[in-house]
């Protein structure tokens, strides 16, 4: 566990990351390569099992922090990503107060949480049980995110809730919530975004979001955006392999 993630994120660094949703150690090896200060390992959508999510947490190390995303904000996803060594979970879909407190007790150990005891990669099989447990309730990074217009009614409450280190703006179900999937340029979707920007700000948390291009992530940074996952493995990979291509096809 880099406990160096949640203290980065509690002091306001700038971290770039990226989403890893390709099952292979590899992939997660070659973005670690590159410099990214953070891995998005995304169990929701990609094909991740527990042992997929385990070896790619393995590969990265000490090196590069990983947080992985559930597919379900529930007691056996959050403590299956923890017990693997995951530097922090990211809870989808958060829409109300209720739900943040619910995450963040199944993050902690009692007597700040209901987290049930476990011994995995995180406690170093056993033999650092005793270290990782006592550190765990500080250490362990909790990232809510808010994609619907359900989370963007209640934010102001969520922000509040005691344990939350940082809101991940989902933007395309965001704006697909709104009826208007993937128009980020609408003023509406926008004023979503600012909207819940603002309220982390005023709640002293921090506030991330998912782009697509470097040029977009940069826009965010000077909006004092600090979460920022740029990409996907896949979409490096294709976009990558058809501008090569296209260059030697007329």
């Amino acid at each position: 566990m880099n406990s160096n993630f949640r203290t980065g994120l509690k002091n306001g660094n700038v971290l770039i990351g990226t989403l890893i949703t390709m099952p292979v150690p590899e992939v997660a090896e070659i973005m670690i390569e590159v410099g990214f200060d953070w891995l998005f390992v995304d169990t929701e959508h990609a094909p991740f099992n527990a042992i997929d999510a385990l070896k790619i947490l393995q590969t990265a190390g000490n090196r590069c922090p990983c947080a992985v995303r559930i597919p379900a904000n529930n007691e056996v996803w959050i403590k299956k990503a923890l017990d693997i060594g995951a530097d922090g979970i990211i809870a989808p879909q958060v829409n109300s107060a209720d739900e943040a407190e619910q995450i963040v007790r199944l993050c902690k150990y009692p007597p700040r949480g209901i987290r049930s005891v476990g011994i995995g990669r995180a406690h170093k099989y056993g033999l650092g049980f005793k270290e990782y447990v006592e550190k765990a309730n500080d250490s362990v990074a909790v990232i809510l995110q808010a994609e619907n217009t359900n989370a963007l009614k209640n934010i102001s409450e969520i922000v509040q809730v005691p344990g939350v280190d940082a809101i991940f703006i989902g933007p395309y179900d965001l704006s697909a919530s709104m009826g208007k999937m993937g128009d980020l340029t609408d003023p509406d979707v926008r004023n979503a975004i600012a909207t819940i920007a603002e309220c982390c700000r005023n709640a002293g948390r921090s506030v991330g979001i998912f782009v697509d291009t470097a040029e977009t992530a940069a826009g965010f940074i000077r909006q004092g955006f600090t979460l920022i996952a740029v990409s996907t493995d896949g979409l490096y990979m294709a976009l990558g392999a058809k501008k090569t291509l296209n260059s030697l096809k007329p």
